[in-house]
């Protein structure tokens, strides 16, 4: 048995650093819990630095008798998940700063990222749901942080459907067990074509569903308009961005590389699960005022993109690559949007961002590079990202996916630009400069820092697609 802790190097990092954490700023005093943010920061530094030498190296391998993988989709996963953590960790300075539980807030970040990173290399049911626990219930505190009525409610919300789903997902793990008499991937591949039918489909579509959740996908999204609408700003950047990567990439590895065999008709199941949820992500956007909850719609409609990867999961070379990298573009562009309302704090609705060209530029820029990017506009990551999962679909047999798709992007068109005509407005009505009052210089830097990184992404894909592909380690 391959027992080889320094494989495990990041999520060591984040759980190490999260137990130091709460041991540590349970004797520091308020105004030095600071130390702690500079601490997390620097575990998900040491873990980007650990993931660039594995890669670089080529040293994928599977540890722990085959039930985690470190192979080319673990390792991009880490990337995008451990940039995106610095990204929310720079978004939050000005949130938490001074907090009574400043601590807390750090240590919780930490270990609901530890508990992505688990999923994204999760090779075997059990891992796959002992990841999705961990990555979870940090996440039901986070939305409370703030300890008010509406971040109180929104967490009760994400706990119960989190916990009705995630029963539902281990009562599906127990059912593949059942059919397939193992829990690791490479022994399912095996014996599940041979297994009985129904317990099969039953048993994928429990597991599935606690997958669909953290990703925010129809129909177990309704959690995602409250949590993001109630929690505190950086926290809602965190649930409509990290749990999508974690559950996505554990969704493809259990597709492609358990279920490849068997009878169940689960490509055409995820086709019309991604056609729903975009469908329904873009029509519940349309005449949102809140910029929070039109965020929240326009991140279950990506999922619906995103979707469609894993639908063609074991159809087409191009699905793995196209949905890594629409990942780290989606989650660069995201971040950079709420970073910008992260920054202004008072600004709550689409009215409320009349003249921001004028008064904050800086910031104006971001956002109309997120939202146009958010819609596919080059040359944003996003727009090649959704070139390539477009193609992986027709490559696939989705053709009729991929038109819908279009037909979607299209349409969302209308509810971003809702947003960005405000930017650009000089009338009368100018909302005061209160409105428009920004928070600190972190969530600044962290909006441009993000904004340029969803241009780069756009500007020299070419150099980073390679990076996406490579074998499924089984």
């Amino acid at each position: 048995m391959n027992e080889n802790l320094a494989a495990l190097v990041p999520e060591l990092a984040l759980v190490g650093t999260a137990v130091v954490g709460l041991l540590a700023g349970s004797w520091l005093p308020r105004r030095r819990q600071w130390i702690i943010a500079v601490l997390a920061a620097a575990a998900c530094a040491a873990g980007l630095v650990a993931t660039g030498v594995t890669m670089a190296t080529d040293r994928e391998q599977t540890v722990f008798a085959h039930a985690f993988a470190v192979d080319t989709a673990t390792g991009f996963g880490r990337l995008t998940v451990l940039g995106a953590l610095l990204l929310i960790a720079g978004m939050s300075v000005e949130t938490v700063r001074g907090h009574k539980r400043e601590t807390e807030y750090w240590v919780l970040l930490l270990l609901t990222g530890a508990g992505t990173l688990a999923l994204i290399g999760a090779n075997d049911l059990l891992t796959l749901f002992a990841a999705y626990l961990l990555a979870s219930i940090p996440a039901y505190a986070l939305a409370a942080y703030a300890k008010d009525e509406r971040g109180t409610e929104a967490a009760l919300k994400y706990y119960l459907m989190g916990a009705l789903l995630g029963t539902t997902m281990l009562a599906g793990t127990a059912l593949l067990y059942a059919a397939g008499h193992a829990t690791l991937y490479r022994e399912l591949n095996t014996a599940l074509p041979t297994a009985a039918y129904g317990l099969v489909a039953v048993g994928l579509i429990g597991v599935l569903a606690g997958l669909l959740f953290k990703a925010g996908a129809v129909p177990a999204h309704f959690w995602v308009p409250d949590v993001t609408d109630g929690a505190p700003t950086p926290v809602a950047a965190y649930v409509t961005t990290l749990p999508k990567i974690g559950g996505l990439i554990a969704g493809f590895r259990l597709l492609h590389q358990a279920l490849p065999g068997t009878d169940v008709n689960w490509p055409l199941l995820l086709g019309v699960v991604a056609a729903v949820t975009m469908t329904l992500g873009n029509l519940a956007a349309f005449f949102q005022s809140s910029v929070k909850r039109l965020l929240a719609y326009s991140t279950i409609s990506q999922v619906g993109y995103l979707l469609m990867a894993l639908a063609v999961a074991t159809r087409t070379d191009l699905a793995q690559r196209s949905l890594l990298f629409y990942l780290a573009a989606y989650a660069a562009t995201n971040l950079a949007a709420f970073a910008v309302v992260t920054e202004l704090p008072r600004a709550r609705t689409l009215d409320d961002y009349r003249g921001l060209a004028r008064r904050r530029p800086g910031l104006a820029a971001v956002l109309v590079v997120c939202l146009l990017g958010l819609v596919g506009t080059p040359p944003t990551g996003v727009f090649l990202g959704k070139l390539e999962i477009f193609s992986a679909a027709v490559d696939g047999g989705f053709t009729w996916l991929a038109a819908l798709a279009v037909a979607n992007t299209v349409a969302s068109l209308f509810y971003y630009l809702r947003w960005l005509a405000p930017l650009f407005r000089l009338d009368p009505a100018e909302p005061s400069a209160t409105a428009l009052a920004v928070s600190g210089r972190w969530s600044a830097a962290t909006a441009y820092t993000a904004g340029a990184a969803s241009l780069l992404l756009g500007v020299a894909g070419g150099a980073v697609l390679p990076l996406t592909t490579g074998p499924l380690l089984p």
